[in-house]
């Protein structure tokens, strides 16, 4: 067990990974904490509607996967926007395991941290879990990524506006006959025939 790892989680975004039975499932939190040093012990809270909440509850085991900076937007796109009950978040890949069993993400993440349930407390729509840590590993010395990192260099900023093309047109002060698109100076007037100078921008 490395605990240097536990230094890593002061930072913001995690992939939470559980097992039940043969399935493998992650998403994305960023609530994790150490709360105390001895016997070591971390906290995670889990949105109850999650499919990895449910595994927890009925394994009590998970592994927190601390994400770096080198992740791309895909990795949170795979755990963070689809549902663990429609897919198989680890498709095509061979999940490395930690020494309980359960899946943790081995690329772009700096560290894993093991945890065992011991008590948890419903926060309504969310579960606050507090777990034994049982291992801890430090994967890369890269830098966890944090949230203000991960809106500048991570996440894809949103597609310009288009500016919608501004229509001109003028009005005779005399007649009130509109005309559309630029006004020429030597324009005049198809009705009252006055000039340009007796129009007005609309």
């Amino acid at each position: 067990m490395n605990m240097t790892a536990m230094f890593k989680l002061s930072y913001g975004l995690f992939v939470l990974t559980a097992r039940d039975g043969e399935k493998d499932n992650g998403c994305i939190i960023n609530t994790a904490a150490q709360v105390t040093t001895t016997p070591n012990r971390i906290t995670i809270a889990v949105n109850k509607q999650n499919y990895t909440h449910d595994m927890i509850v009925k394994t009590g085991v998970f592994n927190v996967s601390i994400i770096d900076e080198t992740a791309p937007f895909s990795l949170f796109t795979d755990f963070g926007f689809r549902s663990g009950r429609d897919c198989n978040k680890f498709e095509g890949v061979e999940p490395k395991r930690a020494e309980n069993g359960v899946a943790y993400v081995d690329e772009f993440t700096c560290a894993y941290i093991s945890g065992k349930v011991v008590s948890s407390v419903d926060l309504g729509t969310h579960t606050l879990f507090v777990a034994d840590v049982t291992d801890a590993q430090v994967l890369s010395e890269n830098e966890p990524v944090t949230y203000a990192y991960y809106h500048k260099n991570i996440k894809p900023a949103p597609a310009p506006v288009e500016k919608k093309e501004e229509k001109v047109a003028y009005r005779c002060r005399i007649c009130g006959y509109v005309h559309e698109g630029e006004l020429p100076e030597d324009f005049v007037c198809p009705i009252c025939k006055h000039g340009a100078s007796d129009f007005e921008r609309i």
